[in-house]
């Protein structure tokens, strides 16, 4: 199991084309992969699920793997959090 603690860097948070990018990258591993928002969790493969925590800009967020690719899951997935999603 990994996981890093991040901030989502880009003003509107993970709202539906950030989210859709988060989601798209996290499909490209075949780990387990969720996103922790204080105590909630969803999956992050999961489109609704990922919405579904209201996770606005400036906001911590806890990325978490498990699996063969885990380390490289959290290592892309987090970058993709902190450089704002090229937005």
């Amino acid at each position: 199991m990994c996981f890093k603690d991040v901030v989502v860097e880009n003003q509107v948070g993970l709202h539906a084309r950030p989210a859709t990018f988060f989601i798209q990258k996290a499909n490209e591993f075949k780990s387990s992969i969720w996103v922790e928002k204080e105590e909630r969790r969803a999956n992050a493969k999961s489109l609704l699920g990922v919405l579904s925590l209201g996770i606005m800009g400036g906001t911590q967020i806890k990325i978490i793997a498990g699996g063969v690719d885990e380390q490289e899951a959290v290592a892309a997935l987090s970058k993709l959090v902190e450089t704002g999603f090229a937005e």
